[in-house]
């Protein structure tokens, strides 16, 4: 049901359509506020500690920490990411209808969707993860470099060249894009504190 269900937000973002938001929720929601119903919402025994809540316009991804099973001493790599991964699947099966619930009133709260991954350890997997299709323009030197990604096996669309590029560029432009996010967050609480129109 779940897939299902990530299956046909899937095909309403593709469309072009946003998710329905409630028509009581306010315009502008700050994303600590989202961040704290969230924390409240959720039950304390599920993750280790608050877990990581990442946000946009179209999604707010969470992403817990579980708790790593114990196997002993001596246990190679392979055997450790088999037991992870296993502890991440027990958790997605054992919590998919709450994780359904808080989900759906999360989206008439703040109109995104809800997004869900885990993490144990080295191992991270992502339960379901919002996939818009972005429109851009582009001049032929640009849709060059996403030619040779393409070209070199390093992608294999222009689509993953450009969201591989993404990548690029906030790994190696993280610190930058952090303050350039503060002082969005700043601008947007002083424009909240000027008159109303």
């Amino acid at each position: 049901m779940e897939s299902n269900k990530s299956e046909s937000r899937t095909k309403r973002s593709a469309r072009g359509e946003r998710p329905s938001r409630s028509s009581s929720a306010p315009e502008m929601i700050s994303s600590e506020e989202i961040s704290g119903w969230i924390i409240g919402r959720l039950p304390e025994s599920w993750f280790e500690q608050a877990p990581t809540i990442t946000i946009d316009h179209d999604e707010i991804l969470i992403i817990g920490r579980l708790s790593a099973p114990d196997l002993g001493e001596e246990v190679d790599d392979v055997a450790k990411a088999a037991a992870e991964a296993g502890r991440i699947t027990r958790f997605r099966e054992e919590t998919r209808e709450e994780r359904m619930t808080i989900a759906r009133e999360g989206q008439h709260h703040f109109g995104r969707v809800i997004s869900w991954g885990a993490e144990i350890g080295g191992t991270k997997q992502f339960f379901t993860n919002l996939s818009i299709p972005v429109m851009t323009r582009l001049r032929q030197s640009e849709r060059t470099v996403l030619d040779t990604l393409v070209d070199s096996g390093v992608a294999r669309s222009r689509s993953d060249a450009l969201a591989w590029c993404v990548k690029l560029v906030a790994t190696n432009a993280d610190e930058w894009l952090l303050k350039l996010r503060k002082a969005m967050e700043s601008v947007e609480t002083i424009r909240q504190q000027g008159p109303l129109a």
